[in-house]
C-alpha cells in the first residue's frame, strides 16, 4: 500500500500507526491524483489488513489462554523476549526440556551454536549449524531481535551482556548470540522449575 501511494507521489511517514491514521484522509482527498480504481484497491487492501489483524489478535488470545493453563508456559513467559507464541511452541516441542543435559544441548538441537572445524589441532568456529527445529529457531531469533530493540542496557546484567556483545560483534551475530542465550535461559526455567529473575546491573 505504501509503495502504491509512493508511485502516485503520496509519501506517508514511516510507522504502522502513522500509516493507518493517514489512510482515511488519503482516501477522502479528491485532489491527490488517485483514480477511482486505485482508491478501491487501497480500500480492499486496507480491509484485508484489518481482517488479518483481527485473526492475529484472536489466535494470540487463544495462545495466551492455552499458556495460562500450563505451568511450564508460565515459567517460559518470565524470560525476556519470550511471548505467548514462543512459550507455547517451545513447551509443545520439548516439554520440561529434561531430554537435554544442559542449555547448550538445547541450543545445539535448535541449530543456534556455531559449527566447529578442526585442522592440525586448531579449532575454528564457523556460522551456526541451522539444524533441528527451523520454526522454533526462527521464533527465538525474532524474540532476540525484539529484545535488542527494547531492552534497557543499564537495568540488568542481561542488558549489560547485550551491550558488550554489540560493541564486539556485527548486529546479526549479536542477534544469534542473544537467541542462543534465551534458549539456555528457557532450558533452565523449564528443566529446574525456576522462574527468571533478572540480576540488576552493576552500579557504575
Amino acid at each position: 500500500m505504501r509503495a502504491l501511494l509512493l508511485e502516485h507521489g503520496i509519501v506517508v511517514p514511516v510507522g504502522r500507526v502513522k500509516f493507518e491514521n493517514a489512510m482515511p484522509d488519503i482516501l477522502a482527498d479528491a485532489e491527490n491524483g488517485l483514480s477511482v480504481r486505485m482508491r478501491d484497491l487501497l480500500r480492499r487492501l486496507r480491509e484485508r489488513w484489518r481482517a488479518v489483524d483481527i485473526e492475529v489478535d484472536e489466535v494470540t488470545g487463544l495462545l495466551r489462554a492455552i499458556g495460562s493453563q500450563s505451568e511450564l508456559c508460565q515459567r517460559a513467559l518470565t524470560v525476556p523476549g519470550i511471548g505467548p507464541i514462543i512459550s507455547t511452541a517451545v513447551v509443545a516441542a520439548v516439554g520440561n526440556a529434561q531430554m537435554f543435559r544442559r542449555g547448550r544441548d538445547m541450543a545445539a538441537w535448535l541449530g543456534l551454536v556455531p559449527r566447529q572445524h578442526s585442522t592440525g589441532g586448531k579449532s575454528t568456529l564457523g556460522s551456526i549449524s541451522k539444524r533441528g527445529n527451523t520454526y522454533l529457531r526462527k521464533l527465538f531469533i525474532q524474540g532476540a531481535q525484539v529484545l535488542l530493540l527494547h531492552l534497557r542496557r543499564d537495568q540488568s546484567r542481561l542488558g549489560e551482556w547485550i551491550r558488550s556483545i554489540e560493541l564486539r560483534r556485527h548486529h546479526n551475530v549479536a542477534v544469534v548470540a542473544l537467541a542462543n542465550k534465551l534458549v539456555r535461559i528457557c532450558w533452565k526455567m523449564l528443566a529446574t522449575d525456576a522462574e527468571y529473575r533478572p540480576y540488576p546491573g552493576q552500579v557504575a
